[in-house]
């Protein structure tokens, strides 16, 4: 199985044996991890779409297809293994491409990408035509919608769904909040009581009213759908005052994995460090471990993509940075090791370039 490594796209993967190859979304295209003979080590096999910035990559399950999104760049899809790629992108009005994710229900596929502007668009043909979902922009707060860096526009950063009602879609907008759609896309709402600046969504796999939202103030639990959250951390925090990536075992969900810098993204022009982190938990989020074990006691730069492989009793977790370094656990977390190096950043947009102008 090939697993994938991106800000925008698939996060956690259940697979009956390790992954002898990973494909990290760099802002020079896609970087091909493979798992040297053994298990000893990892190398650079090869790279594809190399004049992309790419922002997430997902595999359609039932057509094994690959999606590329694309900072500036657009959607490409592959449907043999990345030997060779092309664009689908008819029907999209933004070629801005942050988030791209799929659900299966009444027997079908439905891919849906989201852009900056924060837009959703859906494809019901792999692809090949996409409609935008308008709904999206629909609640009241859209006016309020921004970002903090120029242009200062929001944008669809994640895209998850109800583990048991594929046809329930939340979407996160950075910055705007958390929206959910039980119909498909057809009508959204808002859920309140969370920080506006919606990172991502974890849901529990088997309680989807257990909702974990990953802000840029702290992380947001809801145990009962999103009617009402608690704050169960915040600035400050050891853990890390800016959070983004979080993962969690499909199968013994009480683990999870969280990224976090220090400083938000104002700061690291002034700083020169993100000062990351990752932190475990392992009774479902009510208490963290900073990890280190081959992990700096804080990275100057900032973990931009984290994923988790489970596979039988083995857990795996990788994590890249804006200084094009990919770490790995094999251990869920007890040690760490550098599998990559000197990769093109992997990065949300412009996020490695306030990194380097310290």
């Amino acid at each position: 199985m090939t697993i994938a490594l991106s800000h925008g796209g698939t996060t956690i993967y259940s697979s009956p044996s390790r992954s002898q190859e990973v494909w990290v979304g760099t802002q020079k295209g896609i970087a091909v991890l493979e798992r040297k003979a053994g298990g000893k080590g990892w190398s650079v096999a090869r790279h594809m779409l190399p004049d992309k910035h790419i922002s997430a990559i997902h595999q359609e399950s039932e057509s094994g297809m690959f999606f590329a999104g694309a900072f500036h760049g657009g959607l490409h899809v592959s449907a043999d293994q990345g030997a060779t790629w092309e664009a689908r992108e008819n029907g999209l009005t933004s070629n801005d491409v942050y988030s791209v994710a799929s659900s299966r229900s009444n027997g079908g596929t439905r891919l849906y990408c989201g852009t900056e502007p924060a837009h959703l668009f859906c494809s019901d043909d792999l692809g090949g035509h996409w409609t935008e979902l308008p709904a999206l922009r629909s609640v009241p707060s859209v006016p309020d919608w921004s970002f903090p860096a120029p242009p200062h526009i929001a944008h669809a950063k994640h895209i998850n769904f109800d583990p048991h009602d594929p046809d329930t879609v939340y979407v996160s907008v950075e910055v705007g909040g958390l929206l959910r759609s039980t119909d498909r896309g057809e009508s959204f709402e808002q859920l309140h009581g969370i920080y506006e600046d919606a990172h991502r969504l974890v849901i529990h796999p088997e309680d989807s009213e257990r909702l974990y939202v990953v802000t840029g103030r702290g992380l947001y639990v809801s145990l009962d759908g999103g009617k009402s959250f608690e704050e169960w951390f915040s600035r400050p925090s050891d853990i890390g005052n800016y959070p983004d990536g979080c993962v969690l075992h499909p199968q013994r969900p009480d683990l999870m994995f969280l990224s976090a810098a220090e400083y938000s993204p104002g700061q690291w022009r002034k700083t020169g460090s993100a000062e990351a982190r990752i932190s475990r938990s392992k009774d479902g989020g009510s208490t963290w471990e900073i990890l280190t074990n081959g992990l700096p006691h804080r990275l100057q730069a900032s973990i931009e993509a984290l994923c988790l492989e489970a596979s039988g009793d083995d857990v795996s977790v990788f994590a890249a940075t804006t200084n094009g370094d990919v770490y790995c656990s094999d251990d869920a977390g007890d040690s760490w090791s550098v599998i990559a190096s000197g990769l093109a950043p992997i990065s949300k947009d412009a996020h490695y370039k306030d990194l380097q102008a310290a």
